[in-house]
């Protein structure tokens, strides 16, 4: 009686939440090679029980959308949208439409030469690539900020970067202000409706030869930061003014080394940063003269130089990666509190920990998002995704088992003998010279049909600004003659002779007088 069933009908399978997010718990490997610190074998227990509690790694989700490696994460205000940027492509990642079985990004946009990538207070994102573009949350164009002239010396006088933009931040709570940095050794704060110049130029002047360095990193919190190329750290007030730095640290790095990351702290005292030395500093900003704490780390600067430094959601711990594909948490001493394999053998270049998620995201040189959580302390986010049922598949799916309806059943239409198709279809070379050009002389070179040609975005301010812009797709010979009987009829420029203009008079000549006339000049020549 035990085998019978309770009710009658199709059986619906109930989801197992906690089985799901077991399948995502780390090995025991892990945890093992988590700790750092020595422990009595009586108090190992206790101490990864704390750790866990701590720091959100007991757990963690993978995301697999990208073939090159991830050099850059952010996360939105609320947590809901992630995006993952490679050297030539974003992916954006929406938690709410994600399941176990269906992690994957819902958008691919392309760009060129990325570098970072930043979502802001508003939800929009600032894209760092070959020119600093504000994208919308579902990756469409906000605004793309201008360039500069190159050959302007006074980087007062040009309207933006005039070379390589490295990176870029925004305001801390003005959602309309953001800041680069570039290797013509300046800042520019932007004001996102405004993009035709920026609102404010920050010139660094080095002392090294020729006064530019690049600038390499830049952190805006209670203050702005910047490292660059030749060593130093240079603060400025959050608001201005700008024109002289309020505290500078001229040899804060080895020169020449690259600074790939800075990040203050949320009550604005302490700075962190990540030099391309193997060091880590910690910097006060009430003292900003020599650092109060060090460790030495290895950089990954020379071949990733993005690879980030953070600080945790209530700045108490400090979190970077590692060329060996470990995550490293330090505390205000920068003492390691955690080392955690999460890519082995494959340099962690981004880390990203978001305050409302509590949950940890990691990107990787093999292309790798890891999302480390854990169910007890964060929320939504990866924990939002394994509460749902896998979605089942569907044969449609797999496009190797589904047709395309527009071509046809059985390859219909596509039999070359078809009637149907137009002698200039068949035959497209035919009345045309070798460069495509037509061999009739009196017909216009038309501009080449494309499938794109009639749906570009500026189309239609063209046709409608641009004056006669629809005369490229006329015959010049037809325009002008369809005026022929309205000027002869109303003459514009010969108007004030039209009843005094004398008529012209030919000699009738009778065709023995036009063959005598003929004669007389073939003798002539």
């Amino acid at each position: 009686m035990d085998q019978l069933p309770t009710s009658f009908g199709k059986q619906s399978k109930r989801l197992n939440v906690a089985a799901q997010i077991d399948e995502t718990k780390r090995g025991a490997l892990d945890e093992n090679q988590s700790s750092t610190g020595p422990s009595s074998s009586n108090g190992s227990d206790s101490s990864d029980e704390e750790e866990e509690d701590d720091f959100p790694t007991s757990h963690s989700l993978l995301l697999k959308t990208q073939t090159r490696a991830v050099i850059s994460i952010t996360l939105d205000p609320a947590g809901s949208r992630l995006a993952t940027a490679c050297t030539d492509t974003i992916k954006l990642h929406d938690f709410a439409s994600m399941t176990p079985t269906t992690v994957r990004a819902f958008r691919s946009i392309e760009a060129s030469a990325l570098k970072h990538i930043e979502f802001g207070p508003a939800s929009s994102f600032l894209q760092i690539g070959t020119t600093a573009k504000i994208l919308s949350r579902d990756g469409e164009v906000q605004t793309e900020f201008v360039k500069g002239d190159m050959y302007l010396r006074d980087m007062n006088k040009t309207k933006g970067h005039v070379s390589e933009i490295t990176t870029g931040t925004w305001h801390p709570t003005d959602k309309t202000r953001c800041v680069t940095a570039g290797t013509d050794s300046t800042l520019r704060i932007w004001d996102v409706n405004y993009k035709r110049s920026q609102k404010e130029v920050i010139v660094h002047k080095s002392k090294v030869p020729g006064g530019r360095s690049r600038l390499t990193a830049v952190a805006w919190n209670h203050f702005l930061v910047a490292a660059a190329l030749d060593g130093g750290l240079v603060m400025w007030g959050s608001d201005g003014p700008y024109h002289r730095p309020s505290a500078e640290i001229e040899e804060a790095h080895v020169k020449d080394s690259w600074t790939s990351s800075v990040d203050i702290s949320n009550d604005g005292r302490l700075v962190v940063s990540r030099g391309g030395d193997d060091t880590i500093k910690l910097w006060d900003t009430r003292k900003f003269k020599t650092p109060i704490a060090t460790t030495s780390h290895p950089s990954t600067a020379d071949q990733y130089g993005t690879s980030n430094i953070r600080f945790s959601p209530d700045s108490s711990n400090i979190l970077t990666g590692s060329s060996s594909g470990h995550l490293h948490i330090f505390g205000l001493s920068l003492r390691p509190e955690l080392s955690t394999p999460v890519t082995p053998n494959s340099p962690l270049i981004t880390v990203q920990w978001h305050d409302k998620l509590n949950q940890i995201f990691t990107g990787s040189a093999n292309g790798e998002t890891n999302v480390l959580y854990n169910p007890s302390i964060s929320n939504k986010g990866a924990t939002l995704v394994l509460a749902k049922a896998p979605k089942r598949r569907h044969i449609d799916d797999d496009p190797s088992l589904t047709t395309d309806i527009s071509q046809g059943m059985s390859g219909e239409g596509n039999d070359a003998t078809n009637s149907s198709v137009s002698f200039a279809a068949r035959h497209p070379n035919v009345g045309l010279t070798a460069s495509g050009r037509s061999r009739d002389p009196r017909r216009p070179n038309l501009p080449a049909q494309t499938p794109f040609s009639k749906s570009q975005p500026d189309e239609k301010h063209i046709r409608e600004h641009v004056p006669l812009s629809s005369m490229r797709d006329e015959d010049p010979r037809e325009a002008l003659l369809k005026y022929a009987d309205a000027a002869a009829k109303n003459p514009q420029f010969t108007y004030a002779w039209k009843d005094t203009q004398p008529k012209t008079i030919y000699a009738e000549l009778s065709d023995e007088e036009e063959e005598e006339g003929r004669d007389k000049k073939r003798a002539k020549r």
